[in-house]
């Protein structure tokens, strides 16, 4: 088995087998690579991951064939071999498009016309199917008589004939000859035999149109070719014997067009490298004196046509020692870069002291320059070609072709270079061939004799990526590469290409697509480039590239045109993932290898970190970019991506029509993804968690971790498996504060919270209160927790009152009310006297029946212990107003019972006697009233009716009542002996002689009928004159005792005669006055008592005067009155009947008469009309009046007329009037005797008036009061 064979039974290897660590060149046994990492404890993350493609490429290392050079452009990658074959292959899939054989020496150098597009990711490339066919050849004449004929193997039909396959490929080979073939078309060939090794080709980047290129060699000359004829090899025409044979033939018309051969550059030395620009504008070579840069032949307007291929700009090689003997050795090489195609930098910094990235002041109005980088040796330059322009200096004034400025110039004293690429706009990546080992010593040189297949000492390369302004290396990467002890510089190259990002589509657009196969493939193509539509059949133009010179023809396009365009396709086998990703591309080709390089990206990145531990960092980036996970797969246990086992093979795929009409967004599938704890980025997320804290455990930084868990734990299996584990070991304060008390599917188990929390009753009461706050009750068990408390509090280990304490009780009493025992919660707010609570549960659970529990607790709700023990009798009140209230108010409702709430108190003894105080005032005073706000009538009287029942309240304690207002308020005891008559009178007098209230004494002395001794505590006590004389006032026969006590108190006499007023008879005061007695202010009370008598005697005239004229007012009115008499009417009845009519206007009394009657109300009138007596009749006996009546008839002003008698009867039911009415019943009888006398009857006409008048007024004092039946009404 050959050993290019032999590296290639992997299909694909990670990246980190292509970075082995090596001293000296050799690779480190396990216990060095140990030793190594110690010493470097911190390594820094490489930028670049590495695959090897020699597994994909078994089709060009086959047969023991090696590489010797190589080109990737666009999606081609062109591989020349030593025996002469080129194959061309097709990316990201590498599948090979061609294989031909085209020089009979290694093939030294190759281009490609015109540049390829870069591959599109994600649309499918048609290839075609195998088929079995002879090896392709193209050689000259004479090689292919030396030359055996292949046998029969597998080939391939024809390249498919689509825009991106439409190109030239040119190769250089030792054997002297430069072959041009078309890929599509192998009829489409030119060979050209320069006789000497050729080192370097470059076609123009329009060689399809103009059939022309560069090439150069040993021989020194860069030498321009034009118009070579296909299908024909041909010796070039730049030696003299060449030029004239074939000027000879022409001109006998025997020559054909076998192209034109012109020397541009000679004389300094072999050329290695020649590159047309990007623009096609400048051609740049390197040969043993320097870099030179030409103006091509392109894009030249007709003023400018002078300018083509002269030469703009030299740049020297470096004038060192070793330079003068290396430069032909060393093999330049360049690249003409664009900056759109290359890598961003993460951090743009410009060095302080590194070379300015300025163009010169001549340049600076330049636009757009292009980019050259080349490297030769040691050394490294980045150049800046700029089109035309003014020159300078000699020049100044004159138009020039071009010019070029240095940017960077790069040293490198340790190795030399094999390639290079720029990386990004500010990194250069340097393919380096080491001359000095890990020790900085140079290797030994001993061999250079011996045949380069056979050397062993050379050490592994390098890829470098370096900082283009500072020079200083960034990443270091060694490459371990087949045998490469035995490779020499010569044998590296490095090249690039860039895969833009694809345009973003949708997986129903993706999906319905590709399911098309073939057909979509050919939309692809035509969405492309318009061209594939017209190199079909259909197309009446054929293929552009068909007619000679490029000049179009209206002939049908050749069979295999059509036979490409017919052919069955079927997607192109997936290559490398790394190759199929967009980013710059770097591939290293050595005779045996070929490996890819690419940017590092976060799958990469992830793998990194968890190789090195850095779970934290890991975890952050995978919830950062969740899409990751999509991209690794799964994630073995090992911490290791996986790789997939096929990689070229293509994954099965099914799309359904609910595929084709789903939503593409990418931040749904990754949200779901992430809610759905079963992905696989939710079991990476765990798997990286755990790590995680484990590392943080395993490190005993368990507060980190306890951070870290709050951070990470999504699921609850993992929740109860780490807060075990921190309580295992006795760190619940660092796992706590991130324990989740939300929502959790499925929940945490009850017992995880239980756990924590009787840690926390037993050893930190203020955390267990946090955490009742925090967490909801519906976490674990109310009734486990309740009773941990209670075993805590029952203990005897926790001092009632303190602080651990007041948190326990504070959490049973949260605890007690979520489990519904609202009274056992009300208990623990009372005792930890907590207003606000303990009041919001009696109104809300109307636990107004639980106070009569403990209602010393209650009223010391709002009472602190300071205020108990030194507040004043306003600080208490204020403090148990609340309570007190409440108690009131319960009192009227009847649901705490008074005597209950008095009870209660008085068993806490005499301190919560100012309770009970407060208690009865409330009671005795009633509801508070709001003096601002306007009460309703109702509200008014519901005040008063509790104010009522408050004080029946307090009168069924009366007695105690006493006691406690007799203590506490005096006034309002005052107010209570008045108002209330319930008390007992002999205590309320003990009461007030003990404590000496005289004013509250003497008023219960004057009740119990001791007004003298009362006299007496007012005067000796008190010693208050005006007292005694307002008390003396009201008890008329103290007065003697009152002047008597005071006769020899000069004091009191004046204030007697200051105060006493009219109340006694002055004369007696004054005549009292002891002879000889010297009053102090005597005549100013004498003076004031004679000032009242006046006063007095002056008031005492005008109401005098007002009486008479009210009594004259009076009196005439009586007398007209009296004047008006009392009209009787005879009404007869049957002849003999006599009947009184009593005149109609005394009926109709008016409202002055009705006054002067009696002042009859309205209601009387009414009830005398509705007893209604015929005229002539007795209103009391209702009997007729006789016309010879013998008794007398009395008549009111009211109209009612009665006899005597009967008046009489009904004035004797007065008691005071019987007298009268008996002695005018006798005297009525007499006078009847006495008129019923012969005597009388005969002297009856002149009995004289005097008798009448002295009956008149006997009868008028009997019945003076007036009408009874009217007075009874008004009664």
């Amino acid at each position: 088995m050959s050993a290019a064979k032999e590296s290639n039974d992997e299909e694909y290897e990670n990246s980190e087998s292509l970075k082995t660590p090596t001293k000296n060149g050799t690779p480190l046994e396990a216990n060095e690579v140990d030793e190594s990492e110690d010493e470097d404890q911190e390594e820094d993350e490489p930028r670049l991951k590495y695959t090897k493609l020699t597994g994909n490429l078994s089709t060009v290392y086959k047969n023991g064939d090696d590489t010797s050079c190589f080109l990737v452009a666009g999606d081609k990658l062109i591989m020349g071999t030593h025996n002469g074959n080129i194959h061309s292959l097709s990316l990201p899939s590498l599948a090979s498009l061609r294989t031909y054989h085209a020089h009979s020496a290694s093939v030294t150098a190759l281009s490609i016309s015109p540049v390829p597009p870069p591959p599109t990711l994600g649309v499918p490339t048609p290839i075609a199917r195998t088929t079995t066919d002879s090896t392709a050849s193209v050689q000259s004449p004479s090689a292919k008589s030396k030359t055996p004929s292949s046998p029969s193997t597998v080939k391939k039909p024809p390249v498919p004939n689509i825009p991106a396959n439409q190109i030239y490929i040119a190769s250089a080979s030792q054997d002297g000859h430069v072959c041009v073939t078309s890929l599509v078309d192998p009829k489409d060939v030119t060979l050209r035999n320069f006789a000497r090794p050729v080192q370097a080709v470059a076609l123009s980047p329009e060689y399809k149109y103009d059939r022309t290129y560069l090439s150069g060699g040993l021989a020194g000359s860069l030498i321009l070719t034009v118009d070579g004829k296909p299908g024909m090899s041909s010796d070039a025409n730049t030696n003299s014997a060449a030029a004239a044979a074939q000027g000879w033939l022409g001109s006998l018309g025997l020559s054909s067009n076998t192209g034109k051969d012109t020397v541009l550059h000679s004389g300094e030395g072999g050329i290695a490298a020649i590159k047309f620009s990007r623009t096609g504008r400048f051609a740049a070579w390197i040969n043993e004196h320097g870099i030179k840069i030409m103006r091509s032949h392109m894009k030249l307007d007709s003023t400018e046509l002078q300018y083509a291929w002269k030469r703009i700009a030299h740049i020297d090689r470096p004038d060192r020692d070793n330079w003068q003997d290396m430069a032909a050795v060393w093999k330049g090489r360049m690249e003409w870069v664009s900056n759109k195609q290359l890598e961003t930098d993460d951090e743009v910094s410009a060095p302080p002291n590194g070379p300015s990235t300025t163009p010169s002041k001549h340049n600076a109005h330049k636009r757009n320059p292009e980019k050259l980088i080349a490297g030769w040796g040691d050394t490294a330059w980045i150049l800046h070609v700029y089109p035309g322009g003014t020159g300078i200096g000699r020049n100044a004034g004159e138009k020039l072709a071009g010019s070029a400025d240095i940017v960077h110039k790069l040293s490198f004293d340790d190795c030399i270079l094999s390639g290079l690429a720029l990386y990004t706009p500010s990194l250069l990546a340097v393919l380096a061939y080491r001359t000095r080992d890990d020790n900085d010593k140079p290797i030994t040189s001993n061999q250079e004799g011996t045949p380069w297949r056979h050397r062993q000492n050379a050490l592994s390369p390098e890829l470098r990526l370096v900082e283009v302004a500072t020079g200083e290396e960034v990443d270091v990467d060694t490459l371990t590469v087949s045998r490469y002890e035995s490779l020499s510089v010569t044998d590296y190259h490095l090249g690039s290409i860039y895969i833009p990002t694809p345009p973003a589509l949708g997986p129903a657009q993706r999906g319905a697509l590709e399911s098309l196969g073939a057909v979509g493939a050919g939309i692809w193509d035509m969405s492309s480039n318009a061209t594939r539509i017209f190199s079909s059949g259909a197309s009446v133009r054929s293929n552009a590239a068909s007619g000679e010179n490029g000049r179009g023809s209206l002939l049908s396009p050749p069979m295999s045109v059509m036979n490409a365009a017919s052919a069955s396709v079927q997607p192109a086998p997936q290559g490398p993932p790394a190759l199929s990703s967009p980013g710059l591309k770097l591939f290293i080709q050595t005779p045996y290898d070929c490996v890819l390089a690419v940017k590092r990206d976060l799958s990469d990145h992830l793998t990194w970190l968890l190789d090195h531990t850095k779970y934290g960092q890991a975890w952050d980036l995978l919830d950062n970019h969740p899409g990751i996970v999509r991209t690794t797969t799964s994630l073995p246990s090992n911490t290791e991506l996986s790789t997939p086992s096929t990689p070229s093979g293509r994954e099965p795929r099914t799309n359904s029509l609910a595929d084709f009409f789903a939503d593409d967004s990418a931040s749904q599938t990754t949200l779901s993804a992430a809610r759905n704890p079963n992905s696989a980025l939710s079991k990476e997320k765990r798997r990286i968690a755990d790590l995680w804290l484990q590392q943080l455990v395993s490190a005993n930084q368990w507060t980190r971790a306890g951070e870290v868990a709050g951070k990470v734990l999504s699921s609850s299996a993992r929740w109860e498996h780490w807060i075990l584990a921190f309580a295992q070991a006795e760190k619940f304060d660092e796992i706590t504060p991130y324990i989740p008390a939300g929502d959790m599917r499925p929940p945490l188990p009850s017992f995880v919270y239980e756990v924590v929390l009787g840690h926390y009753i037993t050893h930190d009461a203020a955390r267990f209160g946090e955490l009742l706050d925090k967490w909801d009750t519906g976490l674990f068990d109310v009734g486990s927790v309740a009773t941990a408390v209670e075993t805590r509090l029952a203990g005897g280990d926790v001092d009632k009152g303190g602080e651990e304490w007041r948190y326990l009780m504070e959490g049973l009493a949260r605890l007690k009310l979520t489990g519904g025992q609202a009274r056992q919660a009300l208990g623990c707010y009372i005792q930890l006297q907590n207003a606000e609570e303990a009041m919001r549960l009696i109104k809300e659970w109307r636990l107004s029946d639980a106070v009569a529990d403990d209602v010393p607790g209650l009223l010391m709700l709002r009472v602190s212990k300071e205020v108990m023990d030194k507040g004043s009798r306003e600080e208490l009140m204020t403090a148990s107003e609340e309570a007190i209230g409440l108690l009131v108010d319960e009192a009227y409702s009847g649901i705490v019972p008074p005597a209950t709430v008095v009870a209660q108190m008085r068993s806490r003894g005499k301190t919560f006697e100012v309770f009970l105080y407060f208690y009865f005032k409330r009671l005795w005073e009633g509801p508070p009233k709001d003096e601002d706000r306007l009460v309703s009538k109702v509200e008014r009287l519901n005040l008063e009716r509790l104010t009522t029942e408050g004080r029946i309240i307090v009168e069924s304690f009366a007695d105690l009542a006493l006691e406690v207002f007799a203590k506490y308020e005096r006034d309002l005891l005052f107010l209570y002996l008045r108002t209330s008559t319930a008390y007992t009178l002999d205590k309320a007098v003990g009461i007030c002689e003990e404590k000496e209230y005289i004013p509250e004494l003497v008023f219960l002395l004057s009740k119990t009928g001791e007004t003298k001794k009362a006299l007496f505590l007012i005067i000796e006590k008190l010693g208050d004159v005006v007292q005694a004389i307002e008390f003396a006032k009201e008890n008329a026969d103290l007065w003697d005792d009152l002047l008597n006590y005071s006769m020899d108190k000069p004091k009191f006499i004046r204030a007697l005669l200051m105060e006493v007023g009219t109340s006694v008879d002055a004369i007696k005061l004054v005549k009292r006055i002891p002879d000889g007695l010297e009053i102090e202010g005597l005549k100013e009370g004498l003076q004031k008592l004679v000032r009242e008598y006046d006063i007095q005697f002056s008031i005492s005239e005008g109401v005098a005067k007002v009486l008479r004229g009210e009594v004259a007012v009076g009196m005439e009115t009586l007398r007209e009155g009296r004047r008006k008499g009392v009209k009787f009417e005879v009404r007869h009845r049957g002849g003999e009947e006599v009947a009184i009519k009593i005149d109609p206007a005394l009926n109709a009394i008016d409202e002055e008469t009705k006054k002067q009657a009696g002042d009859l109300n309205r209601d009387t009138m009414v009830k005398n009309e509705a007893r209604h007596v015929p005229p002539g009749h007795c209103v009391s006996c209702e009997e007729l009046f006789e016309e010879e009546e013998s008794d007398f008839l009395i008549g009111f002003a009211c109209g009612h007329v009665f006899h005597l008698e009967c008046l009489l009867d009904k004035l004797k039911a007065h008691k005071e009037a019987y007298a009268l009415v008996e002695n005018l019943r006798d005297q009525t009888r007499t006078d009847t005797e006495a008129d019923s006398s012969p005597e009388a009857v005969a002297g009856a006409m002149t009995r004289s008036v005097g008798p009448k008048i002295s009956h008149a007024q006997v009868i008028r004092s009997a019945i003076g009061g007036g009408c009874p039946v009217c007075i009874s009404a008004q009664q």
